[in-house]
């Protein structure tokens, strides 16, 4: 019997086969299979499927990918966008991305976003990256490649990453999942250090005081 993919204790099992003959299937052991189940995730592999699913030229999206955060599943920018292709959160809650820095829906996100893009410009890489990059509010009020130095520059990368050989490695999920946890800690240590700003020692002793003084009225 299995459960969720896990067998029993058993080493071998006995399965009948269409024709009704019984043979032994080996049966992996757990600790097999959580060696398998942590091993790295490869971001290549998640590349080529998104590419797959929205019809779009596998080194383009790499090429977005490296030069929107190196590969990096947990960068977040000073704009606050999120993960490999840099999301902004609203924009990936547009995309249905509900955690922007899990690889896998963050870089299915950004395809179907660039693929939006190329289908909104007639196939024109440049103008979709433009859009990508400084929006197509952006790209509509100028007429095409907005004159941003930044925007410009990103068209100019992306446009050379696609020609190299790029392979974006791995990222161990465990990892990913502690670099997480800690951005979580820091962002509530950064709340802790406002209300230190925002309320005083003194402040502190006032509202004792107060609560004291309330105390005694009530037990009067």
């Amino acid at each position: 019997m299995e459960i969720n993919h896990l067998s029993s204790l058993n080493s071998k099992d006995q399965y009948v086969t269409n024709q009704g003959h019984k043979k032994t299937k080996e049966i992996r052991s757990f600790e097999t299979y959580m060696k398998e189940t942590n091993k790295p995730l490869s971001l290549d592999d998640i590349f080529e499927k998104a590419a797959k699913k929205y019809n779009l030229p596998l080194n383009l999206l790499k090429a977005i990918g490296k030069a929107e955060s190196g590969f990096d599943p947990n960068a977040v920018s000073p704009s606050g966008a999120q993960g490999v292709m840099q999301l902004m959160p609203k924009t990936a809650e547009y995309l249905g991305v509900k955690d922007p820095f899990d690889p896998e829906q963050n870089i299915m996100g950004g395809a179907k976003y660039i693929s939006e893009m190329l289908k909104k410009y007639d196939g024109d890489v440049n103008l979709a990256l433009a859009a990508y990059n400084a929006g197509m509010g952006n790209v509509a009020k100028y007429g095409g490649i907005p004159p941003f130095k930044e925007t410009q520059n990103y068209v100019v990368k992306v446009n050379q990453f696609m020609n190299q050989a790029m392979e974006a490695g791995a990222v161990d999920i465990r990892q990913a999942q502690t670099n997480i946890n800690h951005s979580i800690d820091l962002n509530q240590t950064s709340r802790e250090g406002l209300l230190d700003e925002l309320f005083s020692y003194q402040d502190y002793l006032k509202f004792l005081d107060i609560l004291l003084d309330l105390s005694l009225k009530v037990d009067i």
